[in-house]
C-alpha cells in the first residue's frame, strides 16, 4: 500500500483552550502573593477554585472577577493579613494543601477546614514534610481541619514516596517563606 501525503490549504482560526482547575489555584495564589496587580485570563470558576479566592479575600486580598478573569491586587509574600475565622476550603484538597504550604511561612495562626468529605481526606503527605521543614501544625489523625501556627521554615531535601503536583507545590510556597 502506498500513501501519498500533499500539502493543504494554510489553516487559520483560533481556538480556545478549556480552563484548568490546578492552573487557575495558581494563578490565584501566585498572583496574591505577588506585588502589583495580576490579570488572569480564563479562569476556572468552579467551586473549588472559588474557595482559593474565598480564602485570600479572608487574607486582606482584593480580587475582583466576573466571566472567567480576575483581577488580583497581590499584597506581597508578606502582606497577607490574619483571617477572622477558619478559611474553608469546601471540597478542595488542592486549595487546601496548597495553602497549608502559604500558611506554614505566616507571622500568624490560621486554620484550614473544609466539608464533610475534605475533612475525612488525608493530610500526612503535607504534613510530614511541612513539618520537616519546622512548621507546626495540629490535626487530629493527619486529616482537617489543620491549625498551623507560626514558625520558623528552613529547607529541607524530600523525596515523596508518590509524586504529587500538591505536595510539591505545597513544599515548593512553603519555600518562599523558609531560611537557607
Amino acid at each position: 500500500m502506498k500513501l501519498s501525503v500533499a500539502p493543504g490549504g494554510a489553516l487559520r482560526g483560533e481556538i480556545h483552550v478549556a480552563a484548568d482547575k490546578s492552573i487557575s489555584h495558581r494563578a490565584i495564589i501566585f498572583g496574591a502573593l505577588a506585588d502589583g496587580i495580576t490579570r488572569v485570563k480564563n479562569l476556572l470558576e468552579g467551586a473549588d477554585v472559588l474557595a482559593t479566592m474565598r480564602a485570600f479575600r479572608q487574607m486582606g486580598v482584593t480580587i475582583e472577577h466576573a466571566a472567567g478573569e480576575c483581577e488580583i491586587h497581590g499584597v506581597g509574600l508578606h502582606g497577607l493579613c490574619q483571617p477572622q475565622a477558619g478559611l474553608d476550603m469546601g471540597n478542595s484538597g488542592t486549595a487546601m494543601r496548597l495553602l497549608a504550604g502559604v500558611l506554614c511561612g505566616q507571622k500568624w495562626s490560621a486554620t484550614l477546614c473544609g466539608d464533610k468529605s475534605l475533612s475525612t481526606r488525608p493530610m500526612a503527605r503535607i504534613i510530614t514534610p511541612l513539618t520537616q521543614m519546622g512548621a507546626t501544625i495540629k490535626s487530629h489523625d493527619n486529616k482537617p481541619p489543620l491549625a498551623i501556627s507560626p514558625a520558623t521554615l528552613r529547607g529541607i531535601t524530600y523525596h515523596p514516596p508518590i509524586a504529587s503536583a500538591q505536595v510539591k507545590s505545597c513544599l515548593l510556597l512553603a519555600g518562599l517563606y523558609g531560611e537557607g
